[in-house]
């Protein structure tokens, strides 16, 4: 594999990591959690293992985030009518109105990042 490209890496992930540093300072959220409102607000309600897909994270992180947003008030659970046994997620008026501040709020993204966007 190319140094280069093992060294661009380096570079992205530590970017990545002071991008979500200053998520948690501005919006007590981290990534993650950002990206589960944004998902959403464009799907209106999804179960855990699609979440987990929109995501592209494991089921098991997936869970951390939601319970995670649950316990913000930024999610809620609610019980799939056909079958009890599903659950589906959707965001609360807080977090309508969490991610409304996030897209509104101009977001610093260090200069790596803007090259990907």
């Amino acid at each position: 594999m190319d140094k280069q490209i093992i060294c661009r890496l380096r570079d992205i992930n530590r970017a990545i990591s002071e991008l979500e540093h200053h998520f948690l300072q501005k919006f007590e959220l981290n990534i993650n959690e950002a990206m589960l409102l944004c998902t959403l607000k464009e799907k209106s309600k999804l179960s855990s293992s699609a979440v987990a897909e929109a995501l592209g994270i494991t089921t098991s992180n997936a869970s951390k985030v939601i319970a995670s947003a649950e316990k913000k008030n930024l999610i809620s659970r609610n019980l799939c009518k056909e079958d009890k046994r599903q659950m589906f997620f959707s965001l609360t008026t807080m977090g309508k109105e969490k991610i409304e501040t996030l897209h509104h709020e101009k977001i610093a993204l260090p200069d790596i990042l803007k090259e990907i966007v």
